[in-house]
C-alpha cells in the first residue's frame, strides 16, 4: 500500500512502485510461477495512522478500496488471485491490543481491537465490491480473505470444555467470516464482548453479503482448550472475555506435539484436517487455499550449514501437514492449493532473522 500510494490517500500513484510490481509479476510468469497477490500484510501507510488513526477510522474503508482498485487496474490482467487482507486478527490484537506490532498501540481500550477488525472486514468487502463491479467481467479473477486459526481441541468431554473450544474458534475464524457469510459476529462474541463489539448497519450487511470467492487459511499449530472461569488479570480484554485455558499439554502431562523453534509452534498435523473440516461444515464447503503452513528453526550463527541442511524435522512436518490436507480433501473439502511458509528464510516480522522458516536455507553470513 505504502509503495503504491505513499500518502495512503490515493492522490498520486507512485509509478516506481507500479513498475516494481509489474517487473516482479512479469518475471514470475516468465518462470512459470502463478502470482497470488496480497494487498495488505500489516504495512499501513504512516500518513493514514498519523492523520486518522489507521484502522480505528471508518474512513480507511474508502481508502483501502481506492488502493485495491489501483492494484486491480495495474496488475489484474496478469494476477487472477487476490487476497485483500492477511491475518486481520494480528493487526487487531497485536497492533491495537497488545501493542507489539505497528502502530504499537496498547491503551487498555477494550473496544479498539474490535473496531480495527470491524473496519478490516468492511475494507475487504469494499475491495471485493470494486473488483466485481469494475474488473471481474474482463479479468475473470477471484478475491479472497486470509484468516489465521489454530485448531482448538477440547481438554475433555465436559460440556464447558467443548463450549470453550468452540468459543476459541469463534474468536479466531468466526470473528471475520461470520459477518460475510451470516451478516453478523458470532453469538458467543456478542454475548461476551457486548458494547465493545461494533454493530453492522443494513448498508454494511448488503456490502458484506457473500463478498468472498475463497477462504485463505493460515495454520501452523493447535492448542488444548478448557473452560477457565477466572482468567489471568494480566491478560488483555480480548483473552479475558473468552474465559479459556489455552495449553499445550494434556491432563496426563503429555505435550500435544513436538515444539519447533518458536515457543508457540507445536507440530500437530491432525489439527489442520480438523480446521479445514470445521470450515467446510460451517461455511458450506467454500473454496479453500492453505495460504501459510510451515515450521521454523532457531538461527545459530555458529552452527555448520550441514546441520541445517539435514532437515529431517521439517521434512516430517510437511509430510504430516500436507498429508492432513490430503485427508481433508478425501473428506470432501474443496482445497485448491497449498502454500508453504516459506520458500526462503526471510525477515520474520518481529523475530527478524532469528527464526528460519525457509524450505531453502539462506546463508546470511556469506552472502
Amino acid at each position: 500500500w505504502s509503495r503504491i500510494f505513499p500518502d495512503g490517500l490515493g492522490t498520486e500513484i507512485n509509478e516506481q512502485g507500479v513498475a516494481f510490481y509489474n517487473n516482479l509479476i512479469d518475471f514470475m510468469i516468465e518462470k512459470g510461477i502463478q502470482p497470488y497477490a496480497t494487498l495488505y500484510h500489516w504495512d499501513l501507510p504512516h500518513n493514514l495512522q498519523r492523520t486518522m488513526g489507521g484502522w480505528l477510522s471508518d474512513k480507511i474503508v474508502e481508502y483501502f478500496a481506492l488502493y485495491a482498485e489501483a492494484c486491480f487496474a495495474n496488475f489484474g490482467d496478469r494476477v487472477k488471485h487476490w487476497i485483500t487482507i492477511n491475518e486481520p486478527i494480528q493487526t487487531c490484537i497485536n497492533a491495537y491490543g497488545v501493542g507489539i506490532f505497528a502502530p504499537g498501540l496498547c491503551k487498555g481500550v477494550s473496544a479498539e481491537p474490535f473496531l480495527a477488525g470491524h473496519h478490516q472486514i468492511l475494507a475487504h468487502a469494499a475491495a471485493v465490491d470494486v473488483y466485481r463491479r469494475k474488473f471481474k467481467a474482463k479479468q475473470g479473477g477471484q478475491v479472497g480473505f486470509v484468516i489465521d486459526c489454530e485448531w482448538a481441541e477440547p481438554m475433555s468431554d465436559k460440556m464447558e470444555d467443548q463450549a470453550a473450544a468452540a468459543r476459541r474458534i469463534d474468536f479466531q475464524l468466526g470473528w471475520f467470516l461470520d459477518p460475510i457469510y451470516f451478516g453478523d459476529y458470532p453469538e458467543s462474541m456478542r454475548q461476551r464482548v457486548g458494547e465493545h463489539l461494533p454493530k453492522f448497519s443494513e448498508k454494511d450487511r448488503e456490502l458484506m453479503r457473500n463478498k468472498i470467492d475463497f477462504i485463505g487459511l493460515n495454520h501452523y499449530t493447535s492448542r488444548i482448550i478448557g473452560h477457565q472461569p477466572n482468567p489471568q488479570p494480566q491478560e488483555i480484554h480480548f483473552y479475558q472475555v473468552q474465559q479459556i485455558d489455552r495449553t499445550d499439554k494434556w491432563s496426563s502431562g503429555e505435550a500435544i506435539g513436538e515444539r519447533a523453534a518458536s515457543e508457540w509452534l507445536l507440530i500437530v498435523p491432525w489439527g489442520l484436517r480438523k480446521t479445514i473440516n470445521y470450515i467446510v461444515k460451517k461455511y458450506e464447503n467454500p473454496i479453500i487455499y492453505i495460504t501459510e503452513n510451515g515450521m521454523d528453526d532457531e538461527d545459530d550463527p555458529s552452527a555448520p550449514v550441514d546441520q541445517f541442511l539435514n532437515d529431517t524435522k521439517r521434512v516430517n512436518f510437511f509430510k504430516g501437514y500436507v498429508g492432513s490436507v490430503a485427508q481433508a480433501i478425501k473428506d470432501g473439502a474443496d482445497v485448491r492449493g497449498y502454500f508453504a511458509w516459506s520458500f526462503l528464510d526471510n525477515f520474520e516480522w518481529a523475530m527478524g532473522f532469528t527464526k528460519r522458516f525457509g524450505i531453502v536455507y539462506v546463508d546470511y553470513k556469506n552472502g
